[in-house]
């Protein structure tokens, strides 16, 4: 069970709107800076993620799995992109006050 089961229970009722949105109300209102340097990690974060597989596979053989990883696992990548949602959103609101 993730930390974050109970928010997905029903998608609309998670602080009045999905993670998806919620992620995006915050990014409107946050500090441009505190945004930038989020955003930053996480496409660093991608970045090695990227290069790492690719380098195993090639990128046309890493751009096959994973459409095929995402259409095989819809659920779970689904699942997973929420939880991400949730975790960027916490982590942009604990900094909004620094």
């Amino acid at each position: 069970m993730s930390k974050y089961d109970a928010l997905f229970e029903d998608e609309n009722d998670i602080f009045a709107g999905s993670p998806q949105s919620k992620f995006w109300d915050i990014i409107g209102i946050a500090n441009d800076e505190l945004v930038k340097d989020q955003m930053d990690r996480l496409l660093e974060k991608f970045t090695v993620m990227e290069t790492l597989l690719s380098q195993q596979h090639g990128e046309e053989g890493l751009e096959n799995i994973i459409k095929e990883y995402s259409f095989q696992n819809s659920t779970e990548v689904e699942y997973n992109k929420k939880s991400t949602y949730m975790e960027f959103t916490g982590e942009i609101v604990s900094r909004l006050d620094s």
